[in-house]
């Protein structure tokens, strides 16, 4: 399936947030994802796992999601100083700006020609944490989470009652929780925390543990897995494709 892929500069609460848009080229309607980014951004391994999930037949949206904090088109290195820059940016957003994004994008979205008004969310990283705050929205149905941080801590900012934790009654969709066993950014503690969160609220969820790092999706430095990579977008898919295209 060809796909293209251009911007478009859309208008938050908080200020405007450049948001890739990667979808098939043919002019059918499809099924949205919102598909967020590490800390880094839209980095080269972001937009070409963005573009993969689109050439299965999606329309994949992937904001900007400090867009607050830095200039329009702002990357960051997978370096010291960009790994540095992103946790400053992710400890001065409060969790709750996110959700006017995902507003922004989700109204946007449901107007375009191409949308068959089916959604989903899918991040790595901090993007599977807003993947997740993003599930909270009432047209999410379908949302895969890979190595979600801070969902078992309060890094991020958020007022009382704010966490994502707390708000799992706004959960209605089906969630896809996957980890790496060896991720020292979510610890074996951390995650059980979060399951029996997420059990105990009688979710709709399936959860995979694998023997992987943190990244192990990324597909550029030593913590690449590509095996693993490839089981992770086959589940993702494998949900998408029965949740949202029934």
């Amino acid at each position: 399936m060809l796909i293209q892929s251009q911007h478009v500069d859309l208008t938050t609460p908080t200020g405007t947030m450049r948001t890739y848009v990667h979808r098939p080229a043919d002019g059918g309607k499809y099924p949205v994802i919102l598909f967020y980014s590490e800390i880094f951004q839209q980095t080269g391994p972001i937009e070409r796992a963005a573009r993969l999930l689109a050439g299965h037949g999606y329309a994949v949206l992937v904001p900007e999601v400090f867009h607050e904090l830095n200039p329009i088109g702002t990357v960051l290195a997978y370096d010291n100083y960009g790994r540095d820059k992103g946790n400053a940016d992710k400890a001065a957003k409060p969790v709750t700006d996110y959700d006017g994004d995902n507003r922004a994008m989700l109204d946007w979205a449901a107007q375009q020609q191409w949308s068959n008004g089916q959604f989903g969310a899918m991040g790595f990283c901090i993007g599977g944490h807003l993947a997740f705050r993003a599930a909270l929205q009432p047209e999410i149905k379908a949302t895969a989470c890979f190595y979600a941080t801070d969902l078992h801590n309060h890094t991020i900012p958020n007022a009382p009652g704010q966490h994502s934790m707390e708000r799992l009654d706004d959960l209605k969709g089906e969630l896809l929780m996957i980890w790496g066993k060896q991720d020292p950014h979510i610890p074996a503690a951390g995650r059980a925390e979060v399951y029996r969160k997420l059990a105990s609220a009688e979710l709709n969820f399936t959860w995979h543990e694998f023997n992987g790092q943190h990244a192990f999706m990324r597909d550029e430095g030593e913590r690449y897995d590509p095996q693993l990579a490839q089981t992770g977008y086959n589940l993702a898919l494998g949900l998408f494709g029965r949740v949202l295209r029934g």
